[in-house]
């Protein structure tokens, strides 16, 4: 956290290459350790290098609509402020906005501009000691007689906690006005738990409310999670344990009636191997609500599971694309490996007894350069593959015997690698060959103005304006991706080493694709003023438009000729005057 409150000090690439490891990795450790205010505070400081634009916008937006926010909230809360009050709870009742980064986060999921989005913001209800979780309920009753709730949106983390210890009531209602407002009621002692996290259960854990038994059943899972019985598999441990930290929990039962908290998306094999491993490994069938069902079946809230197993190890392979939980995951690799393995010694067999007739002998250092020549990362995958029967050991014999009798393998492109080089050495080496062939363009790398050959990435369609990231490829040219382009984001943990800030050149004379999704009403002409509004009042190209309608409404996605960002926003401002357009928004 201190490292990203900070990260203004640091180069741009190493600012973007922590941003996106904290967004990737450490916020949603946080999420998963409860600590919502870390988390949100992460969310937003990676939020504000990733993607400075999206920010600064939404940002602006919160506070232009302060005022009319505030007097909204105060006119939702005087009413429940006074019954409160009369019905004698000691309370706090607090508005306050979402964070930048979950509001971006919903515009993305609903595909919906900003004006569009009206739950920005959640109202809070904390109760202060002696109040119980009953009084939650008495609160809920209250605001309900005023304001009408939304079924489908009512959450009970009170009576069945989040693995991370979390209790809340969460309600939407709907106010007069029409407008939804999303309520939270707790406890001090479960706000206290819900902002700092599992350190809040030490306060509560003698003798209170069971913090204890909270925190020892949180403690289990984060060993349980963090348990890689495979070191060398570290990126799909991270990948898993990403999975496992921000997945939507379902709540099922054994069939002696225990409850048990797993990911959305789990299935019967999901939830042997959460009873135990051994049974996740011994698994044969499985009953669901006392009805035989499919091990692979995606289980439900409030489901009763019960796994029957049979005398020996069942683990089936394919089971790795149904399962979601990390300990599932985990332990069916490892049991892949362990074949795979098991059938490598056996084409090593297989080897070596061909070898022994033909009296060839050779050392191990020799056959993983063969091993290479032949396409394969080491010795392991070759004799797997001779294992199974899809490589011919003669094949491998003929290689060996061509090496044993010359003493090399004749192969052009085996060179003596070069010593290792440092970051900054590669980094140079790149840029010098970028220069190297550099056009008639000009891009600004690391700051100063550099002849390069670039060319602009077809993943993200950058634009003037937009704040951007550069690759520089392993023939020396640079790609220039939008900083938010998820692309970027994977060569930054892949290929650190190759990205460069850019930054865009002044007096750029350049067209640039844009995309704009408009929706509105489906009326006659509406396609016609759109164009007539492109071509004829910003003199703007179109390369192409695509259209869809149903019931009476239409989604147009139209790819532009642009000069930069601003362009665009005039783009955006005139379609959103046509008649019959309910929202315009760039296209992602």
């Amino acid at each position: 956290l201190h490292n990203m409150r900070t990260i203004q000090h640091l180069p741009r690439e190493k600012q973007m290459q922590k941003a996106t490891e904290t967004m990737e990795l450490y916020a949603p450790l946080a999420h998963r350790f409860g600590l919502f205010s870390i988390k949100s505070e992460l969310e937003d400081l990676c939020f504000k290098v990733i993607d400075p634009n999206s920010y600064k916008f939404i940002a602006r937006k919160l506070r232009e609509k302060k005022e009319a926010r505030e007097a909204f909230i105060e006119e939702f809360m005087d009413p429940i402020d006074e019954e409160l009050g009369k019905q004698g709870f000691t309370f706090e009742m607090k508005g306050r906005p979402k964070h930048i980064y979950s509001i971006f986060r919903k515009m993305q999921r609903q595909q919906k501009p900003f004006e569009e989005i009206y739950d920005l913001f959640a109202i809070r209800i904390i109760l202060e000691e002696p109040h119980t979780k009953e009084d939650c309920w008495r609160v809920y009753s209250i605001i309900t007689d005023w304001y009408t709730p939304i079924p489908k949106r009512f959450r009970d983390f009170i009576s069945v906690p989040k693995a991370n210890g979390y209790q809340s009531l969460h309600t939407t209602v709907i106010t007069k006005k029409g407008r939804k407002v999303e309520v939270q009621i707790r406890t001090r002692h479960m706000d206290d738990i819900a902002e700092k996290g599992v350190a809040a259960h030490w306060k509560y854990k003698e003798g209170k409310e069971g913090g204890s038994e909270t925190l020892e059943k949180f403690v289990h899972w984060v060993r349980d999670v963090l348990d890689n019985p495979r070191p060398d598999a570290a990126t799909e441990f991270v990948k898993d344990f990403q999975l496992n930290l921000y997945q939507d929990e379902i709540y099922v039962f054994t069939p002696d009636g225990e409850l048990r908290t797993l990911p959305q998306g789990a299935t019967p094999i999901d939830f042997a191997f959460d009873i135990h491993s051994e049974i996740g490994e011994r698994a044969i069938a499985a009953k669901v609500n006392g009805k035989m069902a499919p091990l692979r079946q995606k289980l439900d809230i409030g489901d009763q599971v019960e796994i029957i197993t049979g005398n020996k190890i069942n683990l089936n392979p394919d089971w790795i694309n149904d399962v979601v939980t990390h300990k599932a995951k985990s332990r069916i690799r490892q049991y892949i490996k362990q074949k795979e393995r098991q059938k490598a010694e056996e084409g090593r067999e297989i080897w070596e007894k061909r070898a022994k007739r033909a009296n060839i002998e050779i050392s191990e250092q020799d056959l993983t350069r063969i091993a290479q020549k032949l396409k394969f990362d080491s010795t392991q995958d070759l004799f797997y593959d001779i294992g199974k029967g899809s490589f011919d050991v003669n094949e491998l014999y003929d290689v060996v015997k061509q090496f044993t009798s010359k003493g090399r393998i004749d192969d052009k492109e085996d060179e003596d690698k070069p010593a290792p080089v440092t970051e900054e050495e590669i980094q140079e080496t790149y840029i010098n060959a970028a220069r190297s062939i550099s056009d008639d363009k000009a891009l600004v790398i690391n700051g100063e103005l550099t002849n390069v050959k670039y060319s602009y990435a077809n993943c993200c369609n950058p634009i003037p304006g937009d704040d951007v990231m550069g690759f520089i490829s392993r023939t020396g040219d640079v790609k220039v991706h939008r900083s938010n382009c998820k692309n970027i984001h994977h060569l930054i943990q892949t290929d650190g080493e190759r990205i460069v800030d850019v930054s865009w050149a002044k007096n750029i004379d350049s067209k640039f694709l844009g995309a704009v999704k408009v929706i509105g009403e489906d009326r006659v002409g509406m396609i016609n003023d759109i164009t007539d509004v492109l071509s004829k009042s910003l003199e703007t190209n179109m390369k192409s438009i695509n259209v869809s309608s149903d019931s009476g409404m239409f989604e147009g996605i139209l790819t532009v000729y642009v000069d930069d960002i601003d362009h665009l926003g005039r783009i955006i401002n005139k379609l959103q005057k046509v008649g019959g357009v309910k929202s315009v928004f760039r296209y992602e």
